[in-house]
């Protein structure tokens, strides 16, 4: 954040071959919130007496008639660069950090952090250094270790935000982590409106999932690191779960942390209160997956005057059989159709779908636990032919192998059973009944709402928009490398989220930027391809032994450059500290 500045012109003596020589140089001082910093704007060489009065008059405020004048009178001076000593020194990463720092730019996420974690004593801002663990998420997910030794001081962070690499170290960005979690509030509620005004953002759909994340190490200090269900297929890990609320568009809203062993079902209660407590009660609809659905969560929804479009367990699809087996279907699209059926008590309105492709899934599944469930039996049979066994022994084989593929378990009524020369014996059926019913649920699933304006395609289209929170789950585990969690105290955990989420909020934005532009929707190549760009110090040696140093960024490559003419983003080419 620059304060005010003032220009003057300054001698530097140069000692060479036992004689002195003055030089002159105009540079311009500023006031920052680091205290002031100085820097030449132009190397002048050998000045007349009557230059140098006429760049002081110009470098006033005063001065400022005289500007012209010595524009137009003073001739420019020209020095002889020794081409074969010219050399390119810093190469670092520039273009990624440039287009992160835009995104974060565009957000008003800078400004916001400056006014609500104002400067005090420390050297560097916290907000300048929160600013360095959200672009380091985004472009190069890692710990703060390795963002502090190796990924700050190799990409242009330093140019943009003007902290030295020597400032920034692991236990900064720490505290810098601890800083920023005490604004968690804050800052989600500004993002909201932001991406809002940005991109006419209505959130009168909320996407609400879950997922699961754990952890490296024992986090014993942290009581809600526990073992639970694990989306990661790390049950051996301590975890914690992350409930993500999005708009139909995937555009995040807030996110909430909750113990590791907590069902889902739990977290609706506590979600929905923190939502509406943060942004009050309006007219919304909530869309949740079967695993939310309770009698208790539909009763909460419904005595708030809430509005939700919910699925439901698929055991309930055997109250709707004489519905299945009806011909008034409604097509919305190829291989999907859907129908209307009213709950007895008027209240809710079931949606009956039915998908040709998730039918082949579910039947090629069925099939395939159904043999794997014969060939188990048959070798058991084959066993107890050759061997005497104690039933209660049969019985647990034959209960592991149903429990191993219990998606067709119910086809088979299986008895163990004790000959009369009292070893144990298998005999099983298949159960037409069971088959019968799996073949017409087969491909169906069940939404239940109490919105009663809506047609059955728009309640379906909205429910099926949840991938939006799934996709925001993926990107957050892949792309940003949410998981494993490494931190061990609580506090550190939620700030780890708290960057991670800023990143994805950043993430987001590129992709509704890149879908606005026609370039898609895969903000990870637009990225990539822009990370790519380089900037370092090119040094001109001159005759007279100085050296001019010009900071400067490389020539974007043609497709990097339609890149950027589509994004309406202009890369500079000569590079100071960026303005915030």
């Amino acid at each position: 954040m620059r304060y005010n500045s003032c220009m003057f012109i300054r001698k530097r003596t140069v000692r060479k071959k036992g004689r002195t020589y003055d030089y002159w140089e105009l540079v311009e001082c500023e006031r920052t919130e680091r205290g002031p910093r100085q820097r030449s704007v132009a190397y002048i060489g050998v000045a007349e007496p009557g230059v140098r009065i006429g760049m002081k008059l110009a470098a006033s405020r005063e001065g400022w008639p005289h500007q012209k004048s010595l524009i137009d009178n003073v001739e420019p001076e020209w020095v002889e660069v020794d081409v074969k000593r010219v050399r390119f020194e810093r190469t670092r990463a520039f273009g990624g950090v440039w287009l992160g720092m835009e995104l974060l730019k565009l957000l008003d996420l800078p400004k916001l952090l400056r006014e609500i974690m104002p400067g005090g004593f420390e050297d560097v801002p916290w907000w300048s250094m929160s600013l360095v663990l959200v672009l380091g998420r985004l472009l190069d997910a890692s710990s703060e270790l390795r963002l502090a030794e190796h990924i700050y001081e190799r990409s242009a962070m330093s140019d943009i935000l003007g902290i030295p690499a020597g400032k920034v170290n692991d236990d900064r960005l720490y505290r810098a982590l601890d800083k920023l979690l005490e604004h968690k509030d804050r800052v989600e509620s500004h993002l909201c409106g932001r991406l809002g005004a940005l991109f006419g953002i209505e959130y009168d759909l909320i996407l609400y999932d879950v997922t699961s994340t754990y952890f490296e190490g024992l986090a014993d200090g942290n009581e809600e690191a526990r073992r639970g269900y694990s989306r990661d297929h790390r049950p051996d890990c301590k975890q914690i779960c992350i409930g993500l609320v999005v708009s139909r568009c995937g555009m995040p809203l807030g996110y909430e942390v909750f113990e590791g062993n907590l069902n889902d079902v739990k977290t609706v209660k506590r979600i929905v209160s923190t939502i509406e407590k943060r942004y009050g009660q309006a007219d919304r609809i909530w869309v949740m997956d079967r695993g939310m659905v309770s009698a208790e969560n539909v009763e909460f929804l419904r005595q708030g005057g809430r509005r939700y479009i919910l699925g439901t367990p698929k055991s309930d699809l055997r109250k709707f059989e004489k519905d299945l087996l009806g011909e008034d279907w409604v097509k919305i699209r190829d291989g999907l159709e859907v129908k209307l059926c009213a709950s007895p008590d008027g209240v809710e309105t079931f949606i009956l779908c039915r998908s040709d492709q998730r039918r082949e899934k579910e039947r090629a599944m069925h099939d395939r636990f159904e043999k794997r469930i014969e060939e188990g039996l048959a070798k058991i049979e084959e066993t107890c032919k050759r061997k005497r066994y104690q039933v209660a022994m049969i019985a647990r084989r034959v209960g592991r192998l149903l429990e191993k593929n219990s998606r067709a378990a119910g086809l088979f009524a299986v008895d163990v059973q004790t000959d009369e020369d009292g070893a144990a014996r298998v005999v099983w059926s298949k159960v037409d009944e069971w088959r019968d019913w799996a073949r017409l649920s087969e491909g169906c699933y069940l939404l239940r709402s109490n919105v009663k304006d809506w047609s059955a395609e728009d309640l379906w289209k909205a429910y099926i928009q949840l991938t939006e929170a799934e996709s925001a789950f993926r990107i957050h585990k892949s792309d940003l490398s949410i998981r494993p969690i490494w931190h061990q105290k609580k506090e550190r955990v939620h700030a780890h989220i708290l960057v991670c989420f800023l990143a994805f909020v950043a993430w987001k934005t590129l992709a509704r930027l890149c879908a606005k532009a026609g370039l898609g929707d895969e903000p990870r190549r637009v990225l990539d391809e822009l990370a790519q760009i380089q900037m370092g110090d090119v040094v001109l040696p001159t005759r007279d032994s100085r050296e001019i140093r010009k900071r400067c960024a490389a020539k974007p490559t043609k497709h990097q450059a339609i890149l950027l003419q589509r994004l309406g983003l202009r890369l500079p080419t000569h590079l100071r500290t960026i303005e915030m």
